[in-house]
């Protein structure tokens, strides 16, 4: 059972759902009887198999389109939801309801299960740190993280409720100010904010991945750097465990955690027959014996108290921190986070300028750069945008790579420095070859002198390219010269983004070999792909 500290105001906070690898949300057709249309967080795939079971039982589909955080936010507030879809499916209403326009087009929600975020660290970990067999708070958790007693991964809380809900519980804790909380509080605390994200190592978009990355690491088939724990939902800290040769210890501050709750939520627009396919769909779902098969094969609690939770839920009654109240709280801590509290960021674009972008190729990708600037004012757009501290270098090519532009911003007054990157992102242009190998190579020499003057900082590359290599060097030379890096190179992850005629199985192998990420912008805006890979920097 959760108690909840302080009432909770009717206007909470949250990122919904994650932006995992889904393509952004299309319509799933028009309505059907018996069908339910729902926009989802990706993460809500693992419950196919109860909904197939649902549909048995009930006759009713779920045909369900996934979607990331802001990105469906912004579809609700819009009413493009109501477009394509008769309800909503993300890991909390919280921060739809903090948008007014978002929130006069939710109608009846139904609580599924519910998943609290947690921090969870190998046994010995929590043994050294002295913490085994008592609960701390995040206060002590932020000593130690500071300490850099231990490391740990985190999502985006700009694209994930599991990375939201840590920043807003460790700041709710730390300020005691409960849904209070805004500028001022945050600034009081700052100090012991930065201690603990100062030992964040590993940064990911969407909660599965950030799993499936440490998993990979702690199995030794990722070249980046080891990382102690995660912070995560308990039901995929759980799912974790079970592939992991040493299972995390979950640790359950004892000041409050932020827990999602999972609402299947009617849109206001939706027909009679989805309302009808909702109530059928949500009744059987709250079924006690469907909550025990979703507590059993998600690992998430069940939303009827008297079905009782399993014993792998060690802490039961757990204290539930109160959310910011006004969705400029909850903008500004985000903001803080990146341009203040968190490891600062360094990204090195490697972008095809080659003969074949010419035309709408060479406009989308100056589009999706100037974006990052803060030229898109969507809700996405203004998290996604290059933040204060962060070092932005383009490297573009074409028959060869031309000169690094190398750009920082600053903390205090960015504009200047985004206009310097804009102006450059315009004035690209197409011509010649595409020399992808021999110019991603360049790109490391570049690295390897920002890393030498400044190693403590998440380091990325993203690989834009619409076509297959032409240059000299081909895939084998990369990957025999990949193999001879020092680890601190090697461990940069690589973000290829497919676009137009991508040989899509060297990029696969570019990403897998840097413990990186391909994206598809194949059938959508590099914008898009650009703006997604975000969460991973």
């Amino acid at each position: 059972m959760i108690r909840r500290l302080v009432p909770v105001v009717a206007a909470a906070a949250l990122l919904a759902g994650c932006s995992d690898e889904a393509d952004p949300a299309r319509p799933v057709g028009d309505p059907e009887p018996g069908v339910l249309r729902v926009l989802a967080g990706s993460e809500l795939a693992d419950l196919q198999p109860v909904l197939d079971e649902a549909a048995k039982a009930t006759g009713v589909s779920v045909k369900l389109s996934f979607t990331g955080t802001v990105e469906g936010a912004e579809k609700v507030a819009s009413g493009a939801a109501e477009q394509g879809f008769d309800a909503v499916w993300f890991s909390s209403n919280r921060y739809l309801e903090l948008v007014p326009e978002a929130q006069k087009r939710l109608g009846t929600p139904a609580k599924v299960m519910s998943s609290p975020v947690v921090l969870g660290l190998p046994d010995a970990k929590v043994r050294e740190l002295g913490w085994a067999g008592r609960r701390v708070g995040w206060a002590e958790i932020a000593e130690a993280a500071g300490a850099r007693k231990f490391t740990y991964g985190m999502t985006d809380p700009s694209a994930s409720n599991s990375g939201f809900s840590a920043l807003v519980g460790v700041a709710a804790a730390l300020s005691g100010s409960g849904s209070a909380l805004d500028a001022a509080r945050v600034n009081a605390v700052a100090p012991q904010l930065e201690q603990f994200f100062s030992a964040q190592t590993l940064s990911a978009g969407s909660s599965g991945w950030l799993s499936e990355a440490y998993a990979r690491r702690a199995g030794g088939t990722d070249p980046g750097a080891g990382v102690d724990g995660l912070i995560n939902y308990e039901s995929v800290l759980l799912s974790l465990n079970a592939t992991l040769p040493a299972p995390l210890t979950l640790i359950y501050p004892s000041d409050g955690v932020v827990t999602a709750d999972y609402p299947l939520t009617l849109l206001t627009s939706a027909g009679e027959e989805a309302r009808e396919a909702h109530r059928k769909l949500s009744d059987h779902l709250r079924n006690a014996d469907v909550q025990r098969k979703i507590m059993d094969t998600t690992h998430r609690r069940p939303a009827l108290p008297q079905v009782q939770p399993d014993a792998k839920f060690t802490v039961r009654d757990l204290v539930e921190l109160p959310f910011p109240g006004s969705q400029s709280a909850v903008d500004g801590l985000i903001t803080t986070y990146f341009d203040r509290l968190r490891r600062p960021s360094r990204t090195l674009y490697v972008l095809d300028t080659s003969g074949s972008m010419q035309g709408d190729r060479i406009e989308g990708l100056r589009q999706a750069l100037v974006g990052l600037t803060g030229a898109d004012e969507s809700l996405a757009g203004k998290f996604s945008r290059f933040h204060g501290r962060e070092q932005v270098t383009l490297l573009p090519f074409s028959s060869s790579a031309r000169p690094a532009l190398k750009y920082e911003v600053p903390q205090d007054d960015p504009r200047p420095v985004l206009d310097r990157i804009r102006t450059t992102a315009t004035s690209l242009d197409a011509a010649g070859g595409t020399a992808i190998y021999s110019s991603l190579r360049g790109g490391y020499d570049v690295l390897r002198e920002q890393i030498n003057a400044d190693p403590d900082r998440f380091t990325s590359i993203v690989l834009m390219t619409d076509g297959e290599n032409t240059g000299s060097e081909g895939f084998a030379d990369f990957q025999r010269f990949h193999t001879t890096l020092p680890q601190d190179l090697k461990g940069i992850p690589i973000f290829p983004v497919l676009f137009g005629e991508s040989a899509t199985t060297e990029m696969d192998q570019v990403a897998k070999m840097s413990g990186g990420k391909v994206f598809d912008a194949r059938s959508r805006s590099l914008s898009a792909a650009f703006k997604e890979i975000r969460g991973y920097q």
